[in-house]
C-alpha cells in the first residue's frame, strides 16, 4: 500500500513558526501550545496516532528535540522517542527491527543494505541526508582564545606526536599567540561514531603522511583519554586545561574553537561554510533507488568553505510490515526535512538548512515508502 506525504504537509507547516520558538527548549509537551488544526480543515495530520521510535548520531540531540517538539505539537496523538546512543548502535538498532528510524553520522555500508533487506521486509534501507552540521575541533586552554590548526598539525595532536601546546609546530600556525608549555590532553569518542568517522576521513584526505590511519568510526590511536558520546567528550574537554577534541558543533557552547585551514586561508566554523561544501560535492553512484548519500569533498580549496563537515543521515525501510510504522516514519520525516523542520534545527542546533534540490530529492523518496509487503 503506497502512503501520500503531502496529504499530511499542510498540517505540520501551519505549526512551522511554533516548532522554532520551541526548538530551543525541547518540550514534548510545550505550553501555551496552539491549535494544530487552527486555520485549517481537519487534516490527516491531527489524526496521526501511537509511537515512534528512534535510535543513533548523539550529533542529532539537539536538532531532534526541536523536531519532535514541532511535530508533537502538530500531531498531539504521537509519541516519538529518540535515543542519542550514537551512530553505531543506532544502525544496530534500526537494523535488528528495534527501532522503526535511526540517525547515523555514516551512510549504511553494502553489508548494511544487504542486511536491511530482511528487516525491510523485501525493501531496503534508505539514507536520507536531513542534518548537516560542522564539527568543531573544541578545546580547553586558559588564556587562548583563538587557535589555528592546519590539517598536518592536527593530526599530529590527535595521534599524540604533538605533545604541548608550546610545540613549534603550533606555534607557526599561531603566530603572536601566546602558547602555555603544558602537555595536550586529546580526547576522542570511546563508542563506534559517525563523528568519529568523519573526523578521520577528513583528516586521512587533508593531512598527508601525518595520519596514517584509514577513516574509521572507531578511534585508531590506542591510549588517551576518551568519553562516550558527543556530551561526555564535551564534558571531559570542560573539565580539564590543556584538553583537546572533536564534536558537533552544536555542542560547542563556551569552549574554543580552532580554525582550520582551507587552501591558504584560516576558516571557522558556520553553517554557511558547511553547507557550500555539501552542495558542491557529488553524490555516491550505485546505491538503492532513492538512497541518497553524498561524498563530501574534504580537499576543497574554495573559498569560505569547511570541509570538515558532518551529514547525518536519517535511515528508514522503503517497506514496513506495519502501516502504521510506515505512516509514522513518512509524517516525522517529511516534517524534519520540510522548510519549517530545517529552520526548527537551525535554530536549535546552528545546522545548514538542505537545499530546495536536496529536499525534493527526499520527498520523492518518502514517498516511495510502503506498507503491507
Amino acid at each position: 500500500m503506497k502512503l501520500s506525504l503531502h496529504r499530511r504537509v499542510g498540517a505540520i507547516a501551519l505549526t512551522g513558526a511554533l516548532a522554532i520558538s520551541l526548538a530551543a527548549c525541547g518540550s514534548d509537551n510545550p505550553t501555551g501550545a496552539a491549535d494544530p488544526t487552527a486555520g485549517g480543515d481537519d487534516t490527516a495530520g491531527s489524526e496521526l496516532s501511537g509511537a515512534l521510535d528512534g535510535a543513533g548520531a548523539s550529533s542529532q540531540e539537539s536538532a531532534m528535540e526541536a523536531w519532535r517538539a514541532g511535530f508533537q505539537s502538530a500531531n498531539q496523538g504521537v509519541n516519538i522517542n529518540y535515543d542519542p546512543v550514537g551512530s553505531g548502535g543506532g544502525r544496530t538498532q534500526f537494523l535488528e527491527g528495534g527501532v522503526q528510524f535511526a540517525g547515523s553520522d555514516a551512510a549504511l555500508k553494502d553489508d548494511e543494505l544487504a542486511q536491511s533487506e530482511e528487516r525491510c521486509v523485501g525493501g531496503q534501507a534508505i539514507d536520507l541526508p536531513l542534518y548537516i552540521s560542522p564539527i568543531a575541533v573544541v578545546y580547553n586552554l586558559e588564556g587562548v582564545d583563538e587557535l589555528n590548526l592546519s590539517p598536518s598539525v592536527m593530526a599530529g595532536i590527535f595521534d599524540r606526536k604533538i605533545t604541548t601546546w608550546s610545540a613549534p609546530e603550533i606555534a607557526a600556525d599561531n603566530p603572536g599567540v601566546s602558547l602555555p608549555d603544558l602537555p595536550i590532553t586529546p580526547v576522542n569518542r570511546s563508542d563506534e561514531s559517525g563523528t568519529t568517522e568523519n573526523f578521520t576521513e577528513y583528516l586521512a584526505a587533508t593531512a598527508g603522511p601525518a595520519w596514517p590511519y584509514e577513516a574509521s568510526g572507531d578511534w585508531p590511536v590506542s591510549g588517551g583519554q576518551s568519553a562516550q558520546g558527543t556530551s561526555g567528550v564535551v564534558q571531559t574537554i570542560q573539565g580539564g586545561n590543556g584538553t583537546i577534541g572533536y564534536a558537533d558543533a552544536s555542542k560547542a557552547g563556551s569552549l574554543g574553537t580552532a580554525k582550520i585551514k582551507v587552501g591558504d586561508q584560516w576558516v571557522g566554523y558556520s553553517p554557511e561554510a558547511a553547507a557550500a561544501v555539501v552542495d558542491a560535492s557529488p553524490r555516491v553512484e550505485g546505491r538503492y533507488e532513492h538512497d541518497i548519500v553524498v561524498e563530501l569533498d574534504r580537499t576543497t580549496t574554495a573559498a569560505g568553505a569547511y570541509p570538515l563537515v558532518l551529514i547525518s543521515y536519517s535511515l528508514a525501510c522503503t517497506s514496513y510490515e506495519d502501516e502504521a510504522d510506515a505512516e509514522l516514519v513518512k509524517a516525522f520525516l517529511g516534517y524534519v526535512a520540510s522548510e519549517e523542520g530545517q529552520e526548527a534545527a537551525a535554530t536549535a542546533a546552528g545546522s545548514a538548512p538542505i537545499s530546495d534540490e536536496l529536499r525534493a530529492d527526499v520527498e520523492a523518496a518518502l514517498e516511495s515508502i510502503t506498507a503491507g509487503a
